[in-house]
Order: C-alpha cells, then structure tokens, then sequence
C-alpha cells in the first residue's frame, strides 16, 4: 500500500490537482473578477467626468433699449472744387516762371513769360505790312480820281461835239480805266483789313507770351523751369495746376449697388484720413451720380460730398473712409447682431441625457427633426428667430427685425424685453 500511494501523491502534485491548488484557483478567479469590476466602475466614473467636464456653456449678451445710427461706409479722395490746368498756346523758350508751389495766385497774375524776340519780330513785320497796305488804298485811291476825271472830261467833249469826237471806244477806254481803278482801290482796302488781322494777331501771340492766372487758386503743380521748350504742336502742354479755393473741397467716394439705394443728397456723413487718424471730419452729399463704374465686378457710383477746410488740414488727393449716416432711431428695442447668426446644433437642442439610459445612448436610433429647419423654412424675409436659455437649455423666440449697423440691430415686433439674455454664442467648459 505504500509504495502505490507515493506515486499517486506525486502525480496528483505534478498534475496540481490536488484540493488546496483547487482552492487557490478559486481565490485567483475572485480576484480577477473583482479587478474587472473596479476597472468597470473607473471607466464608468472617467466617463461621466469627462462628459460633465466638456458639457456646452452658452455666451449670452442682454437685450438693450437705445439709440441706433445706421451708416453706409465707402472710400474716396478729397478733390478741389474747381481744378484749372493752365498751359501756353504758343511755343518757345520760357524766359522767366513767377510762381511756384502753394503760391496763392489771383486772376492776371503773372505765372510765366515766354522769350518774346521772335513775337516782336513778326509784330513789326505785320505793322509794316499794315502800312503798306494802308499806303496801297491811297495810291489806289489818287489812280480812281484820275481815271473819273479824264472818264468826265471825254464825255464832256463829246456832249459838245455834239457826239463827233472823241470816239466811242476812247470812251469805253476810259470807262474801263475807271472801273479798274475803283476796283483796285477795294482790293487794297481788303489787303488793309488782312493786314490789320494779321498785326492783331501777332499782338495776340505777343500778349499771350505772358502767361497768366486765370482764377484766384493756389498753385498745386508747376511742370516747367526756366529755359526749358515749350512745345504747343497739337495741344496745349500743361504748366500749371491751379486749385480755385482749398478752403471748400469735395470727397468722391465709391458706394457699392447694394447700398446706393440708402444714400440720398442732403444727407449727412463723417469722415477719417490717415493723416488725422485720431480726427474727424465732416461733410454733407450734394450729388449722386447715376453713371456706374465696375472695377473686379463690383458696381460703384459714384457719390460726391462737399467738404468745410476752412482750417486747410486736408489736401487733395487725400484717400478718406467716410460714414454716411443713412438715419437714426432713438429709443428702441436692440438686440445683438451676433444673437441673429446664432443657431445651436441638433445635440445642443435636443433635451441630452433626460431620461436616457446609458445602453439607450450607446445604441443607434433615427435622428430627431430640427427644429431649427423647421424655424428657418417658415419665417419671412424680415422674420428672425433668436434663442435664450430656458432651464439651461436654448429656446427659439421668433422677432421681426428693423434696420442694423451691423452691431446691434432693431427689433420691431416679438416677444423681446430689455434685459433679457439672448444667445450669441457657445464654448465647452474646461477645453
């Protein structure tokens, strides 16, 4: 007996099948279960940490009542009202230029002076010519009185010769010498006139070698120097830019086809350049022009603003942001631009997590109806649909919207008062 139970002991602890490994596997089975278990329950936790930590907050602004100015913004530059390009007819030499940059000029100042010899020449050469002509008319003249007289006298003989002598082509002769002479006479009274057009002329040419202003301005360009050729071939090259009165300006600025049905004369506008960044400027429109003007398939017209510079700070060609002031509502319901874009997506607007289960969020099941659509397919054109918190949660509240700067807008009709709270946006607390 035993030298049987020895190797049966041995093969039971080879083969580990003895009651106490039974037991300790047991133990170990318990023991990995349990594991099991708190890992379970620590996902579990992580799992609604992590869903509580990144729940969705709502950024909210309130509902004011106030005052609302809309504007219409546009670019332009700042023009005098009345520009003059002065330039010389004539071409030559300048001999002197008597005005420079921001000279304030007055009609018939001197501006410039062209080399006059060429002028004086030709001016006394029309004058001598004038003489001559002149002179011409009296020769004539003296040669009509002599062919009347001798023309009188034949007719007189023959009158007394009772028609003998002298003969009648002697008179015919006579007649003709006369009426010659009448004639030449009217020739050298028109050879007169010309010449008297071309020494008017001539003395036109001298007067306008001296350039003059032709308004009371202020010199905003000079494009010559003394001693330089002036070309006058097929135009007139300019010499001076000359600005009539700096102290009343014009802005020309560009308003877009959307909002050019807003922009009326009359209305009023404020206006910034980079020279004054921290300045402001006012002006009033005066004309809106109806020819348009497209640059990269933007429609513009043009809109023309008169300007007050009576302190001289601004200058033209000056590029200026200016803001229209289409109109301005006091007193009146304003909500923000921002709660007009806002719109919560389907998990935001569903009622998340009441109710259901965890196994009930995990399985799959049809997708509910926006109502957010819904809101959006059945509003009008000035109908909008805000949200505000209710319990928490975001509820939409249907208004009819006004005019807005793009800031803050006007609400006309809704269920809207001031203070409420209205969302404009949302964030994930803790990311």
């Amino acid at each position: 007996m035993s030298t049987k139970t020895a190797p049966q002991m041995d093969i039971h602890n080879v083969l580990g099948t003895d009651r106490s490994s039974r037991h300790g596997r047991r133990w170990k089975l318990w023991i990995i279960v349990v594991c099991l278990a708190v890992a379970v329950l620590l996902l579990v936790e992580m799992w609604l940490f992590a869903k509580k930590d990144g729940q969705t907050q709502y950024k909210t602004q309130e509902v004011t009542r106030g005052n609302l100015t809309v504007l219409v913004t546009a670019t332009g530059t700042l023009q005098p009202t009345n520009t003059v390009s002065v330039g010389s007819e004539l071409s030559g030499i300048l001999k002197t230029v008597e005005a420079n940059y921001n000279d304030h000029v007055k009609v018939g100042q001197v501006l410039a002076r062209l080399d006059t010899q060429k002028l004086e020449a030709q001016l006394i050469q029309s004058k001598a010519a004038l003489e001559s002509a002149k002179a011409k008319v009296l020769q004539t003249q003296a040669t009509v009185v002599e062919t009347r007289a001798k023309l009188l006298q034949l007719q007189k003989v023959r009158e007394l010769s009772k028609n003998r002598v002298p003969s009648q082509s002697d008179i015919d002769a006579a007649q003709a010498a006369f009426d010659r002479a009448k004639a030449d006479a009217a020739s050298a009274e028109a050879a007169v006139t010309q010449a008297q057009g071309t020494h008017q002329a001539n003395a036109l040419d001298l007067s306008k070698a001296v350039i003059r202003s032709p308004i009371n301005g202020i010199v905003l360009t000079r494009s010559i120097e003394p001693g330089q050729t002036v070309a006058a071939s097929y135009q007139a090259p300019v010499l001076f830019t000359l600005a009539e009165d700096l102290a009343h300006m014009q802005l020309h600025v560009n308003i877009d086809e959307a909002d050019v049905g807003k922009v009326n004369k009359r209305q009023k506008a404020t206006f910034s350049v980079s020279a004054y960044p921290h300045r402001t400027f006012e002006g009033e429109i005066t004309q809106v022009r109806y020819g348009s003007s497209t640059t990269s398939g933007v429609v513009t017209y043009e809109t023309v603003l008169s300007v007050n510079n009576a302190n001289m700070l601004l200058r033209p060609g000056m590029t200026a942001t200016a803001d229209i002031i289409i109109s301005k509502l006091e007193n009146v319901t304003l909500i923000p631009a921002a709660a007009l874009r806002f719109t919560p997506s389907v998990q935001q607007n569903d009622a998340a997590g009441d109710g259901e289960s965890l196994m009930g969020k995990i399985l799959p099941h049809p997708p509910r109806p926006s109502s957010t659509q819904q809101n959006t397919a059945d509003r009008s054109k000035t109908q909008q649909t805000v949200w505000t918190l209710r319990d928490g949660k975001p509820a939409a509240i249907t208004i009819t919207t006004g005019a807005t700067n793009g800031i803050m807008t006007q609400v006309t009709a809704g269920d809207i008062q001031p203070g409420m709270k209205l969302v404009i946006d949302t964030e994930t607390k803790g990311k």
